[in-house]
């Protein structure tokens, strides 16, 4: 990945690979998860925490098989089937992983994840006995020509009983050249033992690893279209689906319309009949049935839009309650604020919220009006109904009901601009003479 930031931790779809294995696993309803991880990696370890799951150090690193090997003293006392994955398949759902459960439910001893790439030739290839169990793993570099031609590989993913793991990985050797201890060496322990293990093959597209920033981007794009297509058939329209960008947790209800170019980034909640217009940005953020945004448009965190509002072009949200039908149309910024009921923000309207140490609240009650260009210096407060005059900087609090008006008075010298350019047309005359001189 040539990155400081470990494999499993880039984000796909806004959580990281690792995060949608684990979330995977949950929806399975699996009583452990434990990830094994490098030395010095505590920043996995958190996020592995984040759901729920134990970490266990592989220290030195010495194969995949030493791996699962490593995770053993976290499984103590359990008495079970153990699934065992690799850490960069993001796209694994919880419908392929229920192929692995419903292998071993209908007999067979281990059972693991098979598919067929458009190009075999650098994974391990699945040999088949006659009746289509599983016999063995042969990895490409070991291959015979004729096996060779087999077009099932190996894409990872075991399941077999915790006792019968706990055997096959004590017996792994390391004799090959990595003097690596494989996990795929397990089948071979199986096949020893006359155990039937069985390979479901599953998509290609489920089992992708990521191992370069090239793969995160492809994965990314095939993680987007899932994302696109799940949102249509919940009942959302996405006018331009491939220029929409969603979070892996964003929420829709129906009839949401979604203009081009829009993005979601986490934890997004949108109520029914919403419609968002072009080029909007939004995260960490709810919007309530009927509201209107952009196009244009950016919710920060901390925005709660109520039923019904408008938000315009150009406006910025942050941390704000903006309660049920009110307006901020265009070109406005509020930060740390509540916008009362019915409430009208003019355009060019900021909430000033921070003095360069410490952030304020503005408080703007039902039914207030804020002229266009007016700057309300937090903390204050506007009373239900007040007007606020155009172009005003506010830094008391406004009176329900009140007129609050700061400006300079407006001063008129008569026939100003006619002299003006009078005067300056003959400036512009005598430097064109002067010139042909």
């Amino acid at each position: 990945m040539k990155s400081a930031l470990p494999k499993v931790l880039h984000p796909v779809a806004g959580l990281p690979i690792l995060g949608h294995i684990l979330k995977a696993l949950q929806s399975l309803g699996a009583a452990r998860s434990v990830a094994v991880i490098g030395a010095m990696q505590s920043d996995i370890a958190g996020v592995a925490q984040m759901f729920g799951a134990t970490t266990a150090v592989q220290d030195p690193p010495h194969g995949t098989g030493d791996a699962a090997r490593s995770a053993l003293p976290a499984l103590e006392g359990f008495a079970g089937d153990v699934m065992v994955l690799y850490g960069d398949n993001p796209l694994l759902t919880e419908a392929t992983l229920n192929t692995l459960l419903a292998a071993r439910a209908s007999g067979a001893d281990l059972a693991l994840m098979g598919f067929r790439p458009a190009d075999a030739a650098p994974y391990g290839r699945l040999i088949l006995l006659p009746n289509g169990d599983l016999d063995s793993i042969v990895e490409a570099r070991d291959a015979t020509p004729d096996q060779k031609r087999v077009g099932f590989c190996n894409a990872g993913g075991f399941l077999l009983d915790a006792k019968l793991l706990r055997t096959l990985l004590g017996e792994l050797k390391n004799d090959n050249a990595q003097r690596e201890y494989y996990l795929t060496d397990i089948v071979t322990g199986a096949r020893k033992r006359d155990l039937r293990c069985v390979a479901v093959e599953v998509s290609a597209e489920d089992v992708l690893g990521i191992n370069s920033r090239v793969e995160l981007a492809q994965v990314e794009s095939i993680m987007q279209r899932r994302l696109r297509e799940r949102a249509m058939l919940n009942g959302a329209t996405l006018i331009d689906p491939a220029t929409v960008w969603f979070s892996h947790d964003t929420e829709l209800g129906r009839d949401v319309t979604i203009g081009p170019n829009v993005v979601f980034g986490p934890k997004v909640k949108v109520a029914d009949n919403v419609t968002i217009k072009p080029f909007c940005h939004f995260e960490d953020c709810t919007i309530a049935e009927g509201a209107i945004l952009g196009p244009y448009a950016r919710l920060r965190p901390g925005a709660v839009i109520g039923r019904d509002v408008h938000i315009g072009n150009f406006v910025e949200i942050k941390k704000s309650v903006i309660e049920d039908g009110a307006k901020a149309n265009h070109l406005a910024y509020i930060g740390d604020a509540r916008v009362g009921a019915r409430a009208n923000i003019g355009a060019g309207t900021i909430t000033c919220n921070y003095d360069g140490f410490d952030k304020h609240f503005t408080d703007i009650g039902a039914d207030v009006f804020i002229g266009s260009n007016s700057a309300l210096v937090a903390p204050v407060k506007i009373g239900d109904g007040a007007y606020v005059g155009a172009g005003s900087v506010i830094t008391k609090e406004v009176e329900k009901n009140a007129l609050a008006v700061e400006r300079g008075d407006q001063r008129q010298v008569p026939q100003w601009a006619a002299k003006f350019r009078a005067k300056k047309r003959a400036e512009k005359s005598a430097k064109k003479s002067k010139a042909k001189e």
